[in-house]
């Protein structure tokens, strides 16, 4: 299991701790980072196209990572004004 530099514990099942560290960096919460990362899994899975290229095989989660390392995708936090 990787870790934050907080000494936040990132869960990291089948994903390489140096494309964690990475993507970190650049989504520095680790709980967006893993919803983040989540959502575009689930799109690479139903069949949509990587948005970076890699002479090795990487698994959908490192896919996500490196797109995210790379600035390919990136997220919008919510609004948290209540309407009336």
């Amino acid at each position: 299991m990787g870790r934050v530099p907080s000494g936040s514990p990132v869960i990291s099942y089948g994903m390489r701790d140096d494309y964690i560290k990475e993507a970190l960096k650049t989504i520095d919460d680790p709980n967006i980072l893993v919803n983040v990362v989540s959502r575009r899994v689930k799109q690479l899975k139903r069949g949509n196209r990587p948005l970076v290229e890699s002479l090795e095989k990487l698994s959908a989660e490192d896919t996500a990572l490196r797109e995210i390392i790379e600035g390919k995708i990136s997220y919008e936090l919510a609004s948290t004004t209540a309407r009336s």
